[in-house]
């Protein structure tokens, strides 16, 4: 991930409203939910969320599609796991990490190893 993608994720990120659907999209899973189901469980108008969604949308974060007269969205588990690489990445200088945090930068090691 290049410094630029990190900023925007993480500006995007760095608003309530929009931290709130992101976490509420990686917790419904790969299949997503409706922009009504969102408003609706996030408490705010649909003018207001369509703001948020096209910010997350732009930062590469939550991607959509259409299903009939309905759009879904959905979080973007690479875009997300890509942050969480590039945040954790040198983490420690290789010293003793918080558990979480330890864990997350053992995974990134090794899939630059197979890769």
């Amino acid at each position: 991930m290049e410094i630029q993608s990190a900023v925007k994720a993480l500006l995007a990120l760095a608003q309530e409203t929009r931290l709130t659907v992101f976490r509420l999209l990686v917790a419904a899973g790969p299949e997503g939910m409706n922009a009504g189901a969102i408003a609706a469980t996030v408490g705010v108008p649909a003018a207001t969320l369509s703001f948020h969604l096209k910010e997350l949308l732009h930062a590469g974060l939550v991607v959509a599609r259409q299903d009939g007269r309905y759009i879904f969205y959905s979080a973007n588990f690479a875009a997300m796991d890509d942050l969480i690489a590039y945040l954790a990445d040198n983490c420690c200088q290789g010293g003793s990490c918080l558990p979480k945090t330890a864990a997350v930068a053992a995974t990134t090691k090794r899939r630059r190893q197979t890769a």
